[in-house]
């Protein structure tokens, strides 16, 4: 590393965390406001406040912003360095346009691996005390209120339940069928299965059972016992930000048990999931449309091209938003709607690098 890199790669890591810590604290700050009833009525003490919720928060959101954070910073560095005629003189004195960029690249790089390893294990790691913090305070009770319940739990194995409290953990009307291709081997019924949980076993009220063989049919009735089964309470609880908890091999088991299992919500997952490994990439696209935007001298000044990093900063979120909301509908391909605002950020990159000085 040249002198001119380890000033330009200190500027914009400097400028980076100021932009992180200031943009996050304000959101924290607006947050408090509007959960500060919340906290009252649970009569939470300041302590538990700040080390169950804030102290997780404020790497949420300081992950969810990074590529706005990081523009805005690239953008900061870069235009003062142009007011003050220091990227003139840079590139008078034989420095490409592309050796310029070698140091913001560097910076992000080092930004992307570690927005890549907080976004993969330890951010969802804080979100679990953080959501569960949530849940119990902010949130209201959850009831789980689907009705005619169908769970694959096993290859052949399905579970059918008119309905299920998860208060008592009790489910209705259940039935246990086997399925062979298309062709029903075994269909046990009962009217009640509860969840045991000193056994961490299923309780099953008395049972009806029907084993098919072609046109014959056998019936048996069978008085209450326990088993188990691949189901478990934490299959009916609340699902409320649960992407946001799981590590990234933690996410891997859970997407690839709902496929298993035929669950139709998995487009959330991996949505979750792709978008871990697109950010990083956008943080570098991010850095450059930054330093191109900033790179001459404007009439606007810094203030204005500030401005524009903000602008197109939040363009870029809400390109995220948009896609992600398309892939949990089922409208896009998760993997596409994930690469989606970087595919289009990348050939805004492009253009723009034609106009850039040289």
């Amino acid at each position: 590393m040249k002198l001119l890199d380890k000033y330009i790669l200190l500027k914009f890591l400097t400028s980076f965390f100021f932009v992180v810590i200031v943009l996050v604290s304000v959101i924290c700050v607006i947050d408090f406001t509007e959960k500060n009833d919340d906290f009252i009525q649970h009569n939470l003490s300041a302590g538990k406040i700040i080390s169950e919720y804030y102290v997780n928060l404020f790497p949420y959101y300081a992950n969810l912003l990074s590529p706005i954070t990081v523009f805005i910073a690239v953008v900061f560095v870069t235009a003062r360095l142009a007011a003050r005629t220091e990227i003139v003189a840079i590139l008078a004195s034989g420095v490409s346009f592309k050796r310029l960029l070698v140091p913001y690249l560097m910076g992000a790089v080092v930004i992307g691996v570690a927005t890549f390893g907080l976004i993969g294990w330890g951010i969802p790691i804080a979100n679990k005390t953080r959501v569960a913090f949530e849940k119990k305070y902010i949130k209201n009770p959850y009831r789980y209120n689907a009705r005619n319940i169908h769970i694959k739990i096993g290859p052949k194995s399905y579970i059918y339940m008119e309905s299920y409290d998860n208060v008592n953990n009790v489910g209705y009307r259940f039935a246990l069928e086997t399925i062979d291709g298309t062709t029903l081997k075994r269909r046990m019924t009962s009217d009640a299965i509860t969840w045991d949980s000193t056994r961490r076993a299923w309780k099953l009220s008395p049972q009806l059972v029907r084993t098919f063989d072609g046109q014959n049919e056998k019936l048996l009735s069978l008085p209450a016992r326990d088993t188990t089964l691949n189901l478990y309470p934490k299959d009916f609880a609340s699902t409320w930000r649960l992407e946001e908890t799981l590590t990234l091999p933690e996410l891997n088991a859970f997407i690839q048990q709902k496929i298993d299992r035929g669950a139709d919500d998995t487009q959330v997952y991996l949505s979750a999931k792709y978008e871990r490994f697109a950010y990083p990439f956008a943080i570098l696209i991010l850095t450059v449309i930054g330093v191109i935007l900033s790179a001459r001298k404007s009439r606007a000044g810094v203030g204005g091209q500030i401005a524009l990093g903000f602008v197109l900063a939040f363009v870029f979120l809400i390109f995220v938003i948009l896609s992600r909301n398309l892939a949990q509908v089922g409208d896009m391909s998760p993997m596409l709607a994930a690469w989606v605002p970087s595919m289009v950020f990348t050939f805004i990159g492009i253009v723009l690098y034609r106009f850039v000085p040289q």
